[in-house]
């Protein structure tokens, strides 16, 4: 079967191949599904990233290791590590998830890529060769070193915003989606961002509710005068 051309591209060769396509199988395909899986691997993965920042930032607080971690273990950022070993052309799915393109989603292809670490670690009984493939699948792609580079680990948008407001003691920013475009396995989403701090709602445009969040966060930022935009950057 095809799937097992994945093991290459993950470089593990599973002892138990039925484990191997029970990681690979969405609930819609069976009822016996990797969901088990994808638990077990949720936890293993922020077990190793964790140890991983926890040994490079040996003087870093709690508060920046959540950060970097939460930008390594993301939906979005495990979906791209899935596009990158091509997850999307193994995934069992049911006809009805195939027609809706869930091949594509980031939830599916993020859940897989879990269920897949959990599968592993299962499969070899050895916590040390799962951290080994979790390496080379994670710290070895370009935009996680950028993240575990220290020049790099600024704290996002929405954590400057809700810090601020916290200091003056003020409500909360509150987001919500007023908008959604495209096809469902490539959707655009549309969020706005409202705050006490300023009488006007900003709004953020990404292919994540994530992504939109921050961009909001970021104009409300600009607007208070927290940071600078980078057309009046290069203006000065």
């Amino acid at each position: 079967m095809k799937i097992f051309y994945l093991e290459k591209k993950i470089k593990y060769k599973f002892i138990n191949k039925r484990i191997l396509i029970l990681s690979l199988t969405h609930r819609s395909y069976s009822n016996i599904h990797n969901e088990r899986l994808e638990f077990l691997g949720d936890s293993i993965l922020n077990f190793i990233i964790t140890k991983k920042i926890y040994y490079q930032f040996s003087n870093k607080k709690e508060g920046f290791m959540t950060r970097i971690r939460a930008n390594l273990v993301n939906k979005n950022n495990l979906f791209k590590i899935a596009q990158n070993i091509k997850l999307n052309k193994y995934i069992l799915l049911g006809q009805g998830e195939i027609k809706m393109l869930g091949q594509y989603k980031i939830s599916i292809l993020a859940n897989t890529l879990e269920a897949i670490i959990g599968a592993i670690f299962i499969d070899s009984k050895n916590i040390k060769i799962v951290e080994k493939i979790v390496k080379k699948l994670f710290f070895n792609y370009k935009n996680n070193k950028k993240i575990l580079n220290k020049k790099n680990n600024h704290k996002d948008y929405k954590t400057i915003l809700q810090e601020y407001l916290q200091k003056i003691k003020l409500p909360l920013p509150k987001y919500y989606i007023s908008e959604k475009k495209g096809k469902e396995h490539k959707q655009i989403f549309v969020v706005k961002c409202k705050t006490k701090i300023i009488n006007k709602i900003f709004k953020g445009i990404g292919y994540s509710k994530k992504e939109a969040e921050q961009k909001s966060a970021k104009q409300t930022l600009i607007k208070i005068g927290l940071i600078k935009s980078k057309i009046n950057a290069k203006k000065k």
